[in-house]
């Protein structure tokens, strides 16, 4: 029996986008054949940088048919959860370290009729989500430190992909498991060989603003290659 592949997302993030042409950049996105576009959120506490806010986000969804995704990089992600849910983001990624109580905060994105996703930083282990997969909709590798775009992956991570592979494998429901920073050409693949599926794209994309279906192509064949590559190597194994 052939093993089966997933078939990866691409997942672009705004924050390289032209803000202001925010609407125009994410319809680009959308007819490039991307599968979602995520929404960096940062408060200038949890990460020494600022964005958008909720009504931005609002602003663009009617013109995009695409799933949004609000990456939650703020100190304090409970007050207000409600709002990006209802700016159109229906999966909402807390991260780890900035939730006292993370079970909690997980039902409270399920309650207001999202699913939910966990980030964890480069430092923070596998094992913080053990223990709160029956509410994660998703899990988040951070490749890089959160906080700006353009930095350089962090191949150390791809350890804890594969542990948080390992942990989610077995769930009864699905979990993705989503890598985000650095991402590109030359680094797709050692993310996808360790067991992400999902990839967050981000200046890589958008420096092929020209032909960016091409590009998403192009990354999509490239993980799709080497999470065939793994499941083969795993069935062989």
């Amino acid at each position: 029996m052939q093993p089966t592949v997933v078939r990866p997302r691409i997942v672009p993030s705004v924050l390289p986008a032209d803000f202001s042409r925010l609407g125009e950049e994410c319809r680009s996105l959308e007819h490039a054949g991307v599968d979602r576009i995520q929404w960096d959120i940062m408060d200038g506490s949890f990460v020494p940088n600022m964005t958008m806010g909720p009504d931005v986000i609002a602003s663009v969804r009617p013109q995009v048919g695409l799933e949004f995704e609000a990456h939650l990089m703020v100190q304090d992600p409970d007050r207000m959860l409600s709002h990006w849910v209802s700016a159109g983001c229906s999966l909402v990624i807390v991260h780890a370290e900035a939730c006292t109580h993370l079970h909690r905060t997980l039902a409270a994105v399920h309650e207001l009729g999202a699913r939910a996703g966990v980030a964890l930083n480069p430092a923070t282990p596998a094992s913080a989500v053990a223990h709160v997969l029956d509410l994660v909709d998703l899990v988040l590798v951070m490749t890089v430190n959160p906080g700006f775009g353009g930095q350089d992956y962090l191949a150390s991570m791809e350890r804890k992909i594969a542990e948080v592979r390992s942990l989610i494998q077995d769930q009864p429901h699905e979990i993705e498991l989503e890598v985000d920073g650095g991402i590109g050409r030359n680094t797709i693949n050692g993310s996808a060989r360790a067991g992400a599926t999902t990839f967050c794209v981000g200046s890589a994309l958008f420096r092929h603003r020209d032909r960016l279906a091409d590009e998403v192509a192009h990354l999509r064949g490239l993980a799709e290659s080497a999470l065939s590559d793994s499941a083969h190597g795993k069935e062989a194994a």
